[in-house]
């Protein structure tokens, strides 16, 4: 399962999470730094990756669309590359399970409140 991470995600995530989701990539390293929303979408859905994002936007377009793209939201506020690394290394089982299911379009994955 292959990643296209959004804009809002460092380009360093594709080079680090490569062990864990092959194919991965991130749109500013396929060209597309300010590309429309649109233009990633159907750049993820023909070319058959999951979406991963911070941005409302995707959110509501898988929403209005469904799949596909599947979409991930990452609901992490201003989390760093490092805590996303993590958080999506130790999500691959769920996302894996989303991905799956051709009924969903959306998984949301929240980062654990610190206390």
């Amino acid at each position: 399962m292959k990643l296209l991470l959004d804009e809002n995600l460092s380009p360093r995530l594709a080079t680090l999470l490569a062990a864990h989701y092959p194919g991965t990539t991130q749109v500013e390293l396929l060209g597309l730094r300010g590309a429309s929303d649109t233009t990633v979408w159907e750049l993820a859905r023909t070319q058959g990756y999951v979406l991963v994002s911070k941005d409302n936007d995707f959110r509501q377009r898988s929403f209005q669309y469904g799949a596909p793209p599947k979409v991930v939201w990452l609901k992490v506020g201003n989390a760093g590359t490092a805590a996303i690394h993590r958080l999506l290394t130790q999500s691959h089982s769920a996302i894996a399970r989303f991905v799956a299911d051709p009924e969903e379009a959306l998984l949301v994955i929240a980062q654990a409140r610190r206390t």
